[in-house]
């Protein structure tokens, strides 16, 4: 036992699986011994009252037999009990128990035993009160001033108060502004009651008050009543705390003045009388009882506080004096004398463990081992230390501390898609409104060379597409052992995607020595689907109204060699044009230049040409890798589409205004419907019904425009979805185009890609817009700033959503204009000056009139010449 844990002088385990709570304690003289010791009355939820009398033979021994009194069932909960002198005709302490709808009085009674078992105890109820309201809490005392009898006052969870003389009822009254019951006690001093309201103050009512107010029959108040103010039930004085409280106690020692205490969630409040702040404590711990118990000096008072820590803290007024371990959270404390051993402390948890403990100290008893003293090795000390200092330069050395090869990695994840679509589809509610949709199969491998605890393998797609099932969970692997999973991944949505890769992200534990538990560690793979997955191969279009064309330097090849699985071998006409069907409806062909080494993608979506334009240069970059050709390369020539990619942002725009519309207009009636429902409960409620003045006709009005902008909103929110997919596919493509226009690195891609898609969902909150706005504001102000002036402009630190489109799309043109003056994209702090060194005079000073001129012209096309760059042609291929 530790020095500051409570000495433990009894204790029990009450019953099994009973609730308990703060109400379900009492200690006093219940059996009018006469003796002065205290017995022990416990209540539980369960409906079991037990009453103890602790009669250790050893401190911190456990419960005897003949320390139980008596155990009885009572059929309700116990929510609350007390002893006090409740019976007329007699000053003797009797035992109230308060049930949800019922208070029940007994007398408490022993009689002499004859033989070895010892006295026999049992009750007798001697009068009970059935309940008409749901009962919360009660409280009892002298209420008026009466002489050797206690009254009680039960309080309802619907703000009511009961009083009772004894075996009958005196009246009701309901407390003014209720909502919900809080602690409850009473003051003899002043001869009132006092509580904590849910408006988190402290409300006194004075007795007399109570008892000439309003009858609780009558909750309304008529006009009659209102203009005579000796019936209404007016508190004597309020006390906002700003917190919910959890106990309140009244005490009054000889050597301290009268005083309420009032236990809050953080703090702790002790008021005069009249409810002015004698002290507070402000307490950094959650509380959970607490019960003042004495006064040791003149003015102060020593208060018993239990928090959720199992610690319980001795306070004189504001001072903490002690804090001792309890085994438990104390949901109520008590004081009492027992067996000759006065303040004994007794504590209850929500579980049932009682305990009897009192304040003391331990010496610990633990003594340091010895250290045998042996002699330093100095030259095998300096041995060591040269070797570690060897490592740790090496180590510093090394600028990627991840290991490159895969045979030093711990588990490796691997995913394998299948050549071939699935034989039977597996996709699972889709709303593509195609014939069949397409599913195929993704294996993934897991293999570990260590033992991997709790791994867990994600598996993410973008969505459009979705997958069978994307989580997996796998019991712990031992080294040198694998787990395999299959997957389908198909189109869910009703538009065609924007990416079609995924991704395979695995996370697990490997326990280590000083850590058994093991250190989080996380494996990842990439995985490229088919592009069969979206689309199927069909009839050649001539006409289009979106044309692009990509230069090579390599003859063309035909298609049968590099799309062989859209292309029928028989017919040799598909060797140069080939025809894409995409499930959700639209159409892209592509074209082989016989004569010149160019391909021509061509449809009538913009969005469309991505995909296409990708898997031509990938399966091109594959085909001339294994003939072992190094020096293929592909080259863009025509002008960037950036009148038909504005159109894609005007319109993903003003979905996400007309989001925020639906949602104003939402929050409207909303506002409105609720309106509505607080008058027709308001006359639901009263006693004298009044006509409803066509109210519930407005209500189910403004209910149906509800539902009907929230179906609105739904449905903008799926084309918004459906435009950001459009959008991002636009943005992937005009990213491809400039790069292959200005030969741009890999690291100079990144930076494009970072710059026009940082988001990978679009919300209210952060939209697409504003952050690429924000991000193409600072490349133009940084590596493509045109002079000093532009890299002193400060960027505004807060992104919010613009009121239109006209500044980005300027930012865009004026980006793609300083591409084409020879800047260049670099994240480096010393750009500008490198920019300078590599560009005499660094970027052509671009006349903002013409630019502007540029942005009215409806409908026009930017062209941005380049050093040598082919003019646009148009050339059949």
């Amino acid at each position: 036992m530790s020095l500051f844990k409570a000495r433990d002088w009894w204790s029990t385990i009450l019953g099994e699986k009973e609730e308990f709570d703060q109400g379900c304690l009492c200690v006093a003289d219940v059996d009018n011994s006469g003796s002065g010791q205290d017995k022990i009355i416990v209540g539980s939820y369960m409906g079991y009252l037990r009453i103890f009398n602790p009669h250790p033979v050893k401190p911190g021994d456990g419960i005897q037999p003949e320390d139980l009194l008596l155990e009885v069932q009572l059929r309700e909960p116990i929510l609350q009990v007390e002893v006090g002198k409740f019976v007329s005709g007699t000053e003797g302490l009797h035992l109230a128990v308060l049930h949800c709808r019922k208070l029940c009085v007994y007398a408490v009674s022993g009689t002499l035993g004859n033989v070895e078992h010892g006295n026999q105890y049992q009750i007798k109820l001697m009068y009970e009160h059935n309940l008409q309201r749901t009962a919360c809490n009660m409280t009892y005392g002298p209420f008026g001033g009466v002489k050797g009898r206690d009254l009680i006052c039960i309080q309802s969870m619907d703000g009511m108060l009961m009083l009772f003389e004894q075996e009958s009822y005196a009246f009701g009254r309901f407390l003014p502004g209720f909502l919900l019951p809080g602690p409850l006690t009473y003051s003899s001093r002043t001869d009132s009651f006092i509580t904590v309201s849910s408006c988190r103050q402290v409300e006194s009512y004075k007795y007399q008050v109570l008892a000439f107010a309003t009858d609780a029959d009558e909750r309304q108040e008529t006009e009659k009543q209102k203009l005579s103010s000796g019936k209404r039930l007016a508190v004597d004085w309020v006390l906002n705390i700003g917190e919910q409280a959890l106990d309140i106690c009244v005490v009054s020692f000889n050597q301290a003045v009268s005083s309420v205490f009032v236990l809050g969630e953080r703090n702790f409040f002790c008021l005069k009388d009249n409810g002015q702040i004698r002290f507070m404590k402000k307490l950094d711990y959650s509380p959970s009882c607490f019960i003042p118990y004495c006064s040791v000096k003149e003015g102060t008072i020593n208060t018993l506080v239990g928090n959720h820590s199992k610690m319980l803290n001795v306070y004189q007024d504001v001072t903490l004096k002690w804090a001792t371990q309890l085994p438990h959270i104390p949901v109520a404390v008590k004081v009492a004398n027992l067996q000759d051993l006065k303040g004994v402390i007794v504590t209850l948890s929500d579980n049932g463990h009682l305990q009897c403990s009192y304040l003391g100290t331990d010496p610990s008893l633990f003594e340091a081992p010895r250290v045998d003293s042996r002699e330093i090795n100095y030259e095998e000390f300096d041995a060591e230390m040269k070797k570690l200092q060897k490592i740790i330069r090496e180590a510093t050395k090394t600028q990627d501390i991840l290991p490159k090869s895969e045979k030093h990695r711990n588990l490796i994840v691997t995913a394998e898609v299948s050549p071939d679509l699935d034989a039977e589809s597996q996709a699972i509610d889709s709303e593509v409104k195609a014939e069949a949709v397409p599913s195929v199969t993704v294996k993934i491998t897991i293999q570990s060379r260590v033992t991997a605890q709790k791994p867990n393998l994600a598996v993410c797609v973008q969505a459009p597409l979705a997958v069978t099932c994307d989580q997996f969970v796998f019991d712990d692997l031992e080294p040198d052992s694998s787990e395999t999973v299959v997957l389908s991944v198909f189109l869910k949505g009703n538009c065609s995607p924007s990416e079609l890769e995924g991704n395979c992200v695995v996370s697990y534990n490997t326990p280590t020595d000083l850590n058994p538990e093991g250190i989080l560690k996380v494996a990842q793979c990439n995985f490229r689907l088919p592009l069969r997955l979206i689309c199927f191969p069909a009839q050649p279009s001539k006409a289009a109204n979106h044309k692009l064309t990509i230069d090579t330097n390599k003859p063309p090849i035909s298609f049968l060699t590099i799309f062989p699985d859209f292309v029928d071998p028989s017919e040799d006409d598909q060797a140069n044009v080939l025809g894409f069907q995409f499930l959700t409806g639209s159409k892209t062909t592509l074209l082989a230049s016989k004569t010149s080494q160019r391909y021509r993608i061509q449809s009538d979506q913009l969005e469309d040409l991505w995909l296409v334009t990708k898997e031509l240069t990938l399966r091109l970059e594959e085909h001339f890798k294994k003939q072992n050709c190094k020096d293929f390369a592909c080259t863009f020539s025509g002008s960037i589409p950036l009148q038909e990619y504005f159109e894609l942002i005007d319109r993903h725009f003003e979905l996400r205004l007309n989001a925020e519309k639906f949602q104003e207009l939402l929050s409207e009636r909303a506002v409105q419907f609720r309106a509505i429902e607080r008058r027709l409960l308001t006359r639901f409620k009263d006693k004298t019904p009044a006509p409803l003045q066509h109210l519930d006709t407005l209500l189910e009005g403004t209910f149906r425009e509800v539902i009907a902008l929230a179906d609105a909103a739904e449905e903008n929110q799926a084309n918004l979805f459906q435009a950001f997919t459009k959008l991002k596919s636009a943005t992937h493509l005009v990213i491809m185009l400039i790069s292959l226009w200005q030969k741009l690195s890999t690291d100079q891609v990144g930076i494009l890609e970072a710059t026009f898609l940082p988001l990978a969902e679009d919300t209210q909150e952060l939209g697409w817009e504003e952050t690429v706005d924000a991000a193409v504001s600072y490349l133009l102000r940084t590596c493509l700033s045109k002079s000093s002036k532009e890299q002193a402009l400060s960027l505004s630190s807060q992104l919010c959503m613009p009121k239109d489109t006209s500044r980005l799309k300027k930012n865009i043109t004026l980006f793609c204009d300083r591409l084409a003056k020879g800047g260049r994209l670099s994240l480096s702090t010393d750009s500008a000056t490198q920019q300078a060194a590599v560009m005499p005079g660094g970027c052509a000073t671009i006349p903002e009139s013409d630019l502007e001129e540029r942005m009215v012209i409806p409908g026009s096309t930017a062209t941005f010449p380049n050093h040598g760059q082919i003019p646009k042609q148009k050339s059949k291929p």
